[in-house]
């Protein structure tokens, strides 16, 4: 079932949610800095569903596309961008039911994490709450999330439902190219400087017998 009703807001900001959706589509711009073909989600009911919720800011209210977990409610995502990223807020559209994700912990360049080893420390979590249209936005750290090439977002469990279901995560921030430093390799000649052995006439002239009546 689609989402209905309004979304909570995290504190007193109502107006701080009333950006035009030129700028806010401009903020959540980061989809599109995705590897989508190597993007993964662990435990998602229908394969490749998972990179369907990261779509344009325009789009977001697209309830037609989402992700649902399949045997519990975890779900888990490998996310690696194309270039540099420094990671300023995200975004998470579940709906009001009891299958919107509750809390979401984030990993910085931890490519290919699995269930296991999301039981570690995160480099930071929320509690989240119900949002059907976008409104709460969850502030990173910046100081921590600057130079990441790959994010982690594991969603560990819901508001009481068997399975999670998401529509939409948003991610804001500013992308950079990443510089790739190459290898330089020095040839070194191989072959002998003259200066490096004596001249073979000197080498004769040390050698060679003295000449007969000298």
């Amino acid at each position: 079932m689609a989402p209905h009703g309004h979304g909570k807001c995290c504190g007193d900001q109502a107006a701080a949610h009333s950006h035009d959706e030129g700028e806010q589509g401009i903020q959540y711009s980061l989809y599109a800095k995705i590897n989508k073909e190597d993007l993964e989600c662990l435990n998602e009911t229908t394969e490749g569903s998972g990179k369907l919720v990261f779509k344009p800011w325009e789009d977001r209210l697209n309830f037609d596309t989402y992700v649902e977990s399949d045997v519990d409610e975890e779900l888990l995502f490998n996310i690696p961008f194309t270039g540099n990223v420094k990671l300023k807020g995200i975004k998470v559209i579940g709906g009001d039911e009891d299958s919107h994700p509750a809390r979401m912990r984030i990993f910085k360049n931890r490519p290919g994490m699995t269930f296991d080893e999301a039981a570690s420390e995160a480099d930071q979590e929320f509690e989240l709450v119900k949002d059907s249209t976008g409104v709460a936005e969850y502030a990173t750290k910046i100081v921590i999330f600057q130079n990441v090439h790959h994010l982690t977002l594991h969603f560990p469990r819901n508001f009481g439902a068997e399975k999670t279901k998401i529509y939409y995560i948003g991610l804001k921030g500013e992308w950079s190219e990443a510089h790739h430093h190459g290898v330089t390799i020095c040839t070194y000649e191989a072959r002998p400087m003259a200066d490096d052995h004596p001249h073979k006439s000197h080498l004769d002239d040390i050698h060679s017998p003295p000449s007969v009546g000298s």
